[in-house]
């Protein structure tokens, strides 16, 4: 699946800065490619025209619905298969359920621990990061 010479590409929705800088940086060091939007309405046409290996999306973005943003890449054939990766501030279990419910496939708590974070990343992609 990492056609980009063995380094995935990992795509952000993200709208704070520090959050932001703080998840790039970390898959930057970890040899991974990164594209960010802070733009809702953008997001699904980028991720069209690029085709990442793992999307990350924060749940609460101001102008939008992160999970909703989400629905709509698992609804559509062409992106469905790509992971998806929740982020969020609140660590409720219902906030969990709700992301996993519309198809996240993992929910990691903001700020990111940055010892783990690259790790986390790497299972969702499916391989070790060595």
């Amino acid at each position: 699946m990492h056609s980009r010479k063995s380094k995935p590409l990992i795509f952000i929705i993200e709208d704070n800065e520090f959050h932001l800088r703080l998840a790039r940086d970390l898959l930057v060091a970890h040899g991974m490619q990164v594209l960010h939007t802070s733009n809702p309405q953008e997001a699904v046409t980028q991720i069209e025209n690029s085709r990442p290996d793992l999307i990350l999306i924060d749940i609460s973005l101001k102008e939008a619905n992160g999970l909703d943003i989400a629905r709509k890449i698992k609804g559509n054939p062409l992106l469905s298969h790509i992971p998806i990766v929740a982020l969020s501030a609140y660590a409720t279990k219902k906030d969990e359920e709700n992301a996993r419910a519309a198809g996240c496939d993992d929910f990691i708590v903001k700020p990111v621990n940055t010892r783990l974070f690259p790790r986390q990343i790497a299972d969702n992609l499916g391989h070790q990061d060595n």
